[in-house]
C-alpha cells in the first residue's frame, strides 16, 4: 500500500514539476517526502493523490496539491526559517514547510507554528503530525489566527490558508523586515494570492498572484462567522 501512494506521488509530484508548478528543488523534495495520504480522512485515502481539494470535516479542506505547491513556492522558505502558519487544517501544508526549514538541511533547523480556530481540527492535525513524525518540527496552538502569534514572532515566513477579506494587520506586524507572507485575499467567492514582502517599518512590497478559491478565513481581522 506504501509503495503505491509512493508511486501515485512521485507521478503527480513529477507532473506538476514538468508543468512548471512545482520550480525549486526544495519544493519538489517536500513535497515528494510529505505523506498526504496520512493527512486525508482515511475513506479518502485512495484519493490522496487526486490533485483536488479533499474534505477534512468542520467544513473545512485540504488544499490540492497544486496550490499547495504554488503557496509553498510563492512563500520560499529557507532552511532555519521561522514559520508562521494560519489555518492548519489537517496539518499537511505544515509537514510540507516543515520539511524544507528544518529537515533539508540539519544544521539549520527552522521551525513551523500552525494556528487552527477549530479544536478538533487541531487536535487531528496533532495526531497526524505525531504519527509521521514531524511533530518535532511543528507547534499546533488552538486560537483566532488572523491575530497571529505573537509570542514567537517576528517570523520570517507567514502563509494563511483561508481567503481574507484584507491582509490582517497583526500579521504584518509579526513579519521580520525582509520577510515574506503569501495569503488568499477577496472575497468569499473568489480571491486573488498575495505576495506581501516587509521592507521597512510600515512599508511593505505586494505581488499580485494567480486567482484561487479558498474556504474564508475567520477570525476578529477576517471575516466574522
Amino acid at each position: 500500500m506504501h509503495i503505491r501512494f509512493e508511486n501515485e506521488r512521485r507521478r503527480v509530484i513529477d507532473y506538476l514539476r514538468r508543468i512548471g508548478i512545482i520550480r525549486s528543488e526544495k519544493v519538489y523534495h517536500a513535497l515528494l517526502s510529505a505523506p498526504r495520504e496520512e493527512f486525508v480522512p482515511s475513506h479518502y485515502r485512495e484519493y490522496a493523490y487526486i490533485d483536488e481539494p479533499l474534505p477534512i470535516g468542520f467544513g473545512q479542506t485540504i488544499s490540492a496539491i497544486h496550490m499547495v505547491a504554488i503557496m509553498t513556492e510563492e512563500l520560499d522558505p529557507e532552511p532555519g526559517n521561522i514559520v508562521l502558519e494560519v489555518g492548519t487544517g489537517s496539518g499537511y501544508q505544515a509537514a510540507v514547510l516543515a520539511e524544507i526549514v528544518a529537515k533539508q538541511d540539519s544544521s539549520r533547523r527552522g521551525h513551523v507554528y500552525t494556528i487552527e480556530r477549530i479544536p478538533e481540527l487541531a487536535e487531528l492535525a496533532k495526531k497526524n503530525l505525531e504519527r509521521t513524525g514531524y511533530i518535532e518540527y511543528v507547534t499546533v496552538i488552538v486560537g483566532d489566527g488572523t491575530k497571529g502569534y505573537p509570542e514567537k514572532a517576528p517570523y520570517d515566513r507567514i502563509i494563511v490558508t483561508a481567503a481574507a477579506p484584507d491582509v490582517p494587520e497583526p500579521l504584518l506586524k509579526q513579519l521580520r523586515m525582509g520577510g515574506k507572507l503569501v495569503i488568499p485575499v477577496g472575497d468569499r467567492f473568489v480571491q486573488r494570492l498575495l505576495t506581501v514582502r516587509r521592507v521597512g517599518e510600515d512599508e511593505y512590497v505586494t505581488r499580485h498572484g494567480i486567482e484561487c478559491m479558498f474556504v474564508p478565513l475567520i477570525g476578529e481581522y477576517g471575516w466574522r462567522d
